[in-house]
């Protein structure tokens, strides 16, 4: 059992390093990186050139505490895309390229990669 355990986390590393090897952001083309736990998500804009977090978003946030986005949900991370945006335009950030790591684009990635878009950011 112990085995097949360290096998699935060795293979979603290899995952993860697969995709950052591709994904290098710059000051043009920040990297938004996204990482999930079993209770929340966070969000952070990440320039790989100055190795610098430009902004971040988490459900874990002062302004979402105590609300329905606390937690880890395609809601909280509908809502989680919008701030992020808005964050990135009050920076002058238009263009982001969007690291999943380890996930799979699908449910709750997906959910807050299109509310991204739908608040002006291009993915």
């Amino acid at each position: 059992m112990k085995n097949s355990q360290s096998n699935k986390v060795r293979i979603q590393k290899k995952r993860a390093m697969r995709i950052r090897k591709k994904l290098r952001g710059s000051s043009e083309f920040p990297r938004m990186c996204v990482v999930k736990t079993n209770k929340h998500i966070m969000v952070q804009i990440i320039d790989d050139e100055s190795h610098k977090t430009l902004c971040s978003a988490s459900t874990l946030s002062k302004e979402l505490k105590g609300t329905e986005f606390a937690k880890k949900s395609k809601a909280s991370a509908a809502k989680l895309g919008e701030v992020i945006a808005k964050a990135a335009q009050g920076l002058n950030i238009k263009k982001v390229k969007f690291d999943r790591g380890q996930f799979k684009y699908h449910g709750i990635l997906a959910e807050l990669a299109d509310a991204a878009r739908n608040a002006g950011l291009q993915i």
